[in-house]
């Protein structure tokens, strides 16, 4: 076990913009997980997972709760969850998960993010070859015992484990594992006890590229844009 790589984070949008998209992303999260699963966490790992980090992320009660009602009604939005895939500047290879219920918006805003930030939109999988698809699992080190818990979670599809820091800079135990194993090892860590503070499904870049600060920065302001529209659920670059 040792530290895990993570790609660096955009902070460039103000901290209630910040949150308010942080909420509006969980609360798709939910709308997702409720239709293919109910509303019922116990029987719906999806939702778990989504209610998980709207708790980790701080997000009142009473709108998770207002989150899931509105997934349960029959005016709920469909969401459809698609992937688009580019090179921002310098060639740093980036991939957009949107969860939209107009794809024609979506794809025309995500194209100009990339244009106007001086890269290109690509066809599917031209970059998606860069990364891994893995199941992202985060927890407080407190009181647990790492090595037993690797050994453990061995048998149930652990690839990587090991230290990573929060965006406030406070320790984490980071737990990966290939996608197709995600439900498992969420059943797995949740069997010990553990509640993680986050899990997620996240594209792992296999090559991070390192680039000058100047450089990074340009890559990061068309992430930093890609996120902050309303249809971006996450994005996930190879910038070191």
């Amino acid at each position: 076990m040792g530290r895990i790589f993570e790609t660096r984070k955009t902070t460039m949008f103000a901290r209630w913009n910040k949150m308010a998209k942080l909420f509006t992303r969980i609360s798709k999260d939910i709308a997702i997980a409720v239709k293919a699963g109910g509303p019922s966490p116990d029987n719906n790992p999806a939702l778990r997972r989504a209610l998980q980090n709207a708790r980790h992320g701080n997000m009142p009660k009473d709108k998770v709760e207002a989150a899931i009602k509105r997934a349960s009604g029959q005016d709920v939005k469909n969401y459809e969850v698609v992937l688009y895939e580019g090179y921002g500047p310098h060639g740093i290879p980036i991939i957009v998960e949107t969860a939209t219920d107009n794809v024609v918006r979506t794809v025309a805003n995500v194209r100009h993010a990339f244009k106007d930030g001086g890269g290109n939109m690509g066809n599917t999988g031209s970059v998606g070859f860069l990364f891994q698809h893995m199941g992202v699992f985060r927890l407080s080190p407190e009181g647990v015992d790492q090595d037993a818990l690797e050994l453990d979670l061995i048998d149930h599809g652990l690839q990587e484990m090991g230290e990573g820091t929060g965006e406030k800079g406070e320790k984490q135990l980071i737990i990966r594992c290939a996608f197709n194993d995600f439900g498992r090892l969420q059943h797995a860590i949740e069997e010990k006890g553990l509640s993680p503070l986050s899990a997620e499904s996240e594209y792992i870049p296999l090559n991070p590229v390192t680039l000058p600060e100047e450089q990074a920065q340009e890559v990061l302001k068309v992430v930093d844009k890609l996120e902050q529209d309303e249809d971006v659920q996450r994005v996930f670059h190879g910038l070191a």
